[in-house]
């Protein structure tokens, strides 16, 4: 079978008609089968998280004002791109209308399956532009709906991904097609009966790792709008540096930390069918970028600084001073779990249990659940700065000379710090 290689696009790529042309470039220099994982364009998935939230507060006009926006944005896009863009405008409309037609019919039960419902349009919506520019400009290719090749658990906004069954529905749908290009949704998925899914917040990363997976891919490319990968965010770091060579052991700690270069769950698939994933730029594709595979011949060199905002640390006791704390760690641990709240940190001692979360929608019903049984308290406006392969400087830079320091936790490799948000 001929090689195939996967590419995967963000919303920054195709945020703008230029994008999409650039995007158009960059594949149509590619000679072997490819299949591109593409996510919503810009910032639609927030924006239809807004329109979803309105909707929920009884705020229609408003939601139905602000969905408005989401189609403006992508017809401009469009009559940018076609000089005929009549066709494409109507597929869209039938898509707007389906959006239209499922807010009609939301109700206030079962949040996280109608966030799936809603939120998918963004990445059906961009995928459906995607692939009728690549038609136009000569490149023909077959548009996949994802939603009918990965089958998923129903455990809504972080489904889990039935492997076997998927890999099976997207051979059967690209094995035998006359077309050598293929066009895929990131982020979304299905249940066996059909109820849309969505793979968990930035999610197109691990769909394109999946596909490399299940299609035997020779490679795995994610496109960013940086160099590749680097050791801090450049956005929230003024001194980073490239990190050319990157093992999967490190890249999976570092998305585990925080690190928004790649998705938590990409790496595994990848690493266990040896496929190397590189993170090229998207503006400069004749630049290296960075490639993560099995090894990556020695220590990373440079200190790695992964910020995590928006947290909440939360300290939690029992209430009659019990030195069996331990004994109690499911029962806590259960109800982070129960509102699917991520932990990133965990510091114990013989009466106390701190945690570093994520701030949420359900922190307040976490917190009133917990006190039930315990004393909690916690505090907002927090970040969790991880550095790895940190050495004496970066420990006095980031620990000892930073007000606002809660807590510090020391490994061999790494120092993590909890510390108040600073002040803009």
């Amino acid at each position: 079978m001929q090689p195939l290689k996967v590419y995967k696009f963000g919303g920054a790529s195709v945020r703008s008609a230029e994008g999409i042309e650039n995007l158009r470039r960059i594949v149509g220099r590619e000679k072997d089968r490819l299949f591109i994982v593409v996510s919503a364009m810009g910032k639609t998935t927030n924006a239809l998280e807004e329109v979803l939230d309105r909707w929920m507060r009884g705020d229609r006009e408003a939601a139905q004002n602000r969905f408005a926006e989401v189609e403006r944005y992508h017809d401009e896009i469009v009559r940018s791109l076609f000089d005929n863009p009549s066709p494409l405008l109507s597929r869209l409309r039938a898509l707007y209308d389906e959006v239209r037609t499922l807010l009609g019919s939301l109700t206030e039960d079962d949040y996280d399956r109608r966030y799936d419902r809603l939120v998918s349009y963004g990445e059906l919506l961009s995928t459906t532009v995607v692939s009728e520019y690549l038609s136009l400009r000569g490149l023909p290719n077959r548009w996949i709906d994802m939603r009918r090749c990965l089958v998923t658990d129903d455990r809504y906004r972080e489904a889990e991904v039935d492997t076997a069954r998927s890999a099976a529905l997207l051979r059967e749908a690209v094995e035998h097609a006359p077309e050598s290009l293929f066009v895929g949704q990131g982020f979304i998925g299905a249940t066996p009966e059909g109820n849309p899914t969505t793979l968990g917040r930035e999610g197109s990363d691990y769909s394109a790792a999946l596909v490399g997976a299940m299609l035997g891919a020779e490679s795995v490319s994610i496109w960013k709008d940086v160099d590749g990968i680097l050791n801090a965010d450049p956005r929230l770091f003024d001194d980073t540096v490239l990190i050319p060579r990157m093992s999967y052991l490190d890249a999976i700690e570092l998305a585990y930390s925080g690190a928004q270069i790649i998705h938590p769950k990409t790496i595994k698939p990848l690493q266990n069918a040896g496929i190397p994933l590189h993170v090229r730029p998207f503006g400069d594709s004749s630049k290296p970028g960075s490639v993560i595979c099995a090894e990556a011949h020695g220590p990373l060199g440079v200190p790695v600084r992964i910020l995590k905002q928006n947290q909440i640390l939360v300290s939690v006791r029992p209430r009659d001073f019990s030195f069996v704390l331990e004994q109690r760690l499911p029962d806590i641990f259960a109800v982070f779990a129960r509102y699917r709240q991520k932990i990133n940190l965990i510091q114990s001692s013989a009466v106390n249990l701190s945690l570093c979360i994520d701030d949420s929608r359900h922190l307040q019903t976490v917190v009133d659940t917990l006190q039930a049984d315990f004393r909690v308290v916690y505090n907002k406006n927090m970040e969790l700065l991880t550095v790895r392969g940190y050495d004496a400087e970066s420990y006095r830079r980031y620990v000892e000379q930073v007000p606002g320091v809660y807590l510090v936790q020391k490994t061999r490799r790494a120092v993590r710090i909890v510390r108040r948000k600073a002040e803009p």
